[in-house]
């Protein structure tokens, strides 16, 4: 699986005009099931998030997880971090078929969630306007790959 994590101070998605997940301080997390992913990777991708020291602490060093200042998450599906980019049109055929995609997106959904961390979502499939505030900017690259 792969992600994109940026630390917010706030985010939101809409879809045809209606808020379908936002929150205030926390990660905004772009996630991609690829073909051949597993919830084993799911499950280690939400653990490593969970615990993700990219919050400041006291001292103003990047030390605090998104678990321990009580921050959420809002998760998008986000197939596009599939892209093949040999030419100049990206390809997607490395990312996972859409009904598993859907199925370990709402798996990471949950794993997220049973982390103790409070999750919004934005729809899979859907065409979203995501809106954020990146703090600092931090942006993270994941992948579970390899």
């Amino acid at each position: 699986m792969k992600a994109v994590v940026q630390r917010v101070s706030r985010a939101k998605v809409t879809v045809d005009g209606k808020i379908t997940g936002e929150i205030g301080e926390g990660l905004m997390i772009l996630v991609c099931a690829m073909q051949g992913d597993t919830e084993a990777q799911a499950d280690q991708l939400a653990a490593k998030i969970a615990k993700l020291r990219i919050f400041k602490d006291e001292a103003g060093k990047m030390n605090r997880s998104v678990k321990d200042i009580g921050g959420a998450c809002l998760i998008v599906s986000q197939f596009t971090l599939a892209a093949d980019l040999r030419g100049n049109r990206p390809g997607f055929s490395t990312a996972a078929a859409p009904d598993e995609g859907k199925r370990l997106y709402e798996y990471f959904t949950a794993r997220i969630a049973a982390e103790g961390l409070a999750t919004a979502n934005g729809i899979f499939g859907a065409d979203m306007d995501v809106e954020l505030v990146n703090q600092g900017p931090v942006t993270i690259w994941m992948d579970t790959a390899g």
